[in-house]
């Protein structure tokens, strides 16, 4: 049984893994923090496994694991990191790169909580209802959330907003 256990956890690592690393990276906006979120997130996951019965719960389970520490971590390490305006170098997904360089720029900017929101909402295209089983806050906490996350991204993007929409 417990063989059985691990080659489906397994799976589902090799199954998430990617998508839980991309989730990471816009959250943080540095590949080697967003590994090491992953790989906590993936850890208590593991140390659960056997409590957690369905996928949907893993899922949930994973990602609300994900944006709690991505939180706890930026919390400590705020106070002594200095933000640098470089970011990796990354192809493009669909989006023009020079688009996606300064919204990513501009989300980095974005306080913690706001930024798991608009993360999970937009990126994601999570409902109301499961970004707040994600994050363990109310719909209604997830809409305002979501509602002062854009309201400070379109602060820091500016005038850049409107060539953003057109592009």
């Amino acid at each position: 049984m417990r063989e059985v256990r691990e080659q489906e956890f397994d799976e589902f690592v090799l199954a998430r893994q990617q998508r839980l690393l991309r989730t990471a990276y816009l959250l943080c906006g540095d590949w080697h923090l967003a590994e090491d979120l992953t790989q906590n997130a993936l850890a208590k996951v593991y140390t659960a496994w056997n409590r957690i019965q369905r996928v949907e719960q893993i899922d949930g389970y994973v990602h609300r694991i994900l944006f709690r520490t991505y939180v706890d971590t930026y919390r400590r390490r705020r106070k002594r990191e200095i933000l640098s305006a470089a970011v990796p170098d990354v192809a493009g997904t669909g989006i023009a790169s020079d688009v996606r360089l300064t919204l990513l720029s501009a989300l980095a900017e974005v306080t913690p909580r706001y930024r798991a929101v608009l993360v999970l909402r937009f990126w994601e295209d999570r409902s109301v209802d499961e970004t707040a089983d994600a994050l363990g806050i109310s719909a209604g906490s997830v809409k305002s959330h979501t509602h002062r996350g854009l309201h400070q991204l379109r602060s820091v993007l500016g005038d850049q907003a409107l060539d953003l929409i057109g592009s």
